[in-house]
């Protein structure tokens, strides 16, 4: 009876007399009235206005596990770039599709192709780069530089000649290694950060700089890194037909 209730007001509410006729075509409901014209009645709206926003892949696949209230519904997660993934829904009946989540990696900035001062050279190589090879050759050339003795003579484009300090009160002179491979935080901490290749330069100061080398190659193995992640953390859910995974 409540439900009758209900149904009565909503036609009253939208001024159609009980006598007019409900039709569902396409899971679209119309109302026909007595002279045959059928009117569309939409649905009330409850897509989400704003997706939540969280930082973290595990927080996204919590997310997913948890959300019991929505068990049967279908779930797109699409990787729309190394720091970004959203969690949406299926198209309603106006073609809209609602974003569920959306996430975003907190990573630190870098100045890369900015010469910075020993200091602050050192102090990005160990606080925003994952330790290679190559980044404790850096770290090692630049904590025992001689001041103010960057050598450009001999330089052919990629490598260079430094004064460094090799024992208590002795000087050698080094190359600077080039190119270097290293792996800045540059996408969601869960993954491997992606390797790729930088050219390091040094000039009279002493400062030092990395520029970017790889074209930007570097983000499809970060999306690769991201989408083997999922695949592996909502095996289960994505086995069941529960959600399409979209890299």
């Amino acid at each position: 009876m409540v439900m009758l209730r209900e149904f009565a007001k909503f036609l009253q509410d939208q001024r159609i007399s009980p006598e007019e006729r409900i039709v569902i075509i396409n899971n679209r409901e119309f109302v026909v009235d007595n002279s045959g014209v059928a009117h569309e009645i939409e649905p009330i709206n409850n897509l989400a206005k704003t997706p939540l926003e969280i930082q973290t892949l595990s927080g996204l696949v919590d997310y997913v596990q948890a959300n019991k209230e929505r068990q049967k519904d279908h779930y797109y997660i699409r990787i729309i770039d190394e720091r970004t993934v959203e969690l949406s829904g299926v198209l309603d009946y106006k073609g809209r599709r609602e974003t569920l989540v959306r996430v975003d990696a907190i990573v630190p900035r870098i100045y890369f192709n900015d010469y910075l001062d020993i200091e602050n050279l050192i102090i990005t190589l160990q606080s925003k780069f994952v330790p290679t090879e190559d980044s404790k050759n850096i770290l090692r050339l630049a904590g025992n530089i001689k001041e103010e003795n960057v050598k450009n003579t001999g330089d052919d484009g990629v490598s260079q000649q430094v004064s460094m300090k090799t024992g208590v009160a002795t000087v050698g002179e080094v190359k600077v290694p080039n190119p270097v491979i290293l792996a800045p935080y540059r996408t969601f901490i869960e993954v491997e950060q992606p390797e790729s290749s930088f050219i390091f330069r040094m000039k009279n100061g002493p400062v030092g700089a990395i520029f970017e080398a790889d074209g930007g190659a570097w983000r499809n193995s970060a999306i690769a890194n991201i989408h083997a992640y999922l695949l592996e953390e909502l095996g289960a859910e994505i086995e069941a037909g529960r959600i399409t995974l979209i890299a």
